[in-house]
């Protein structure tokens, strides 16, 4: 049965190859892709699968479902760096959620403004690149549309 991923906000579709982090364009975490997200305030990022809540930190959450399968949402590159500054969690370690559930707030105008990159990577954990239907780069997408299938 196919795992639809949503996109955990808006913005634009970046290939995961292209996102300027060697551990994400290598896929050494797993396949997926990014999404550049709009400059326009505070954004509050979403589950992109229904599950549990495996690990939530202000930078990065990732959620498993019941079948094993964890998605990662990384909020911007070197984002580990602001110690939890700018970051507002509405989730803990051990929550069930559902897909669409508020995860994370945060400002990616403001994480530029510190010269950090705010680009989203969206990870499918130990995954085979063959089983993912990714959506285009460049395609536009508003948060809770599929961003991917996962086979």
């Amino acid at each position: 049965m196919s795992l639809s991923v949503l996109a955990p906000l808006a913005g634009k579709v970046v290939a995961v190859q292209d996102v300027p982090d060697p551990v994400f364009a290598g896929q050494f975490v797993g396949p997926g892709l990014a999404i550049d997200p709009a400059r326009e305030g505070e954004v509050t990022a979403v589950a992109p699968i229904s599950g549990t809540v495996a690990k939530v930190h202000p930078h990065a959450f990732i959620v498993v479902n019941s079948a094993g399968r964890g998605v990662l949402t990384h909020l911007g590159l070197d984002t580990v760096s602001l110690a939890g500054e700018g970051f507002i969690l509405h989730a803990t370690e051990g929550d069930q959620v559902e897909a669409g559930a508020p995860m994370v707030t945060w400002n990616p105008a403001e994480v530029e403004a510190k010269g950090l990159n705010p680009i989203v990577p969206v990870i499918a954990l130990e995954a085979q690149d063959s089983a993912l239907r990714l959506t285009e780069a460049g395609t536009q997408l508003a948060a809770g549309d599929e961003a991917f299938s996962w086979a």
